[in-house]
């Protein structure tokens, strides 16, 4: 587990994640909320939504990273 978090925490993973949730997080926001922006209708509750919106790419981008560090690392891939 600590190797794991040791990995998610790494530069390289980070920025890859960053990049991934930014982009992503933009479009599904813009998808899915973007009509409400336009109209000015932005509570509480929206913006909640539009962070976890950015949160699900990155902790996917991170997830697949780390994966595929691991599996290198050991040879099996």
């Amino acid at each position: 587990m600590a190797e794991w978090l040791q990995l998610c925490r790494s530069r390289s993973v980070v920025r890859r994640a960053l990049l991934s949730a930014l982009i992503v997080g933009m479009i599904l926001i813009a998808i899915n909320h973007g009509d409400a922006i336009l109209r000015g209708q932005i509570d509480q509750d929206r913006v909640l939504k539009m962070i976890l919106t950015v949160c699900v790419p990155y902790l996917v981008s991170t997830i697949s990273s780390v994966s595929t560090i691991r599996q290198m690392i050991s040879g099996k891939g």
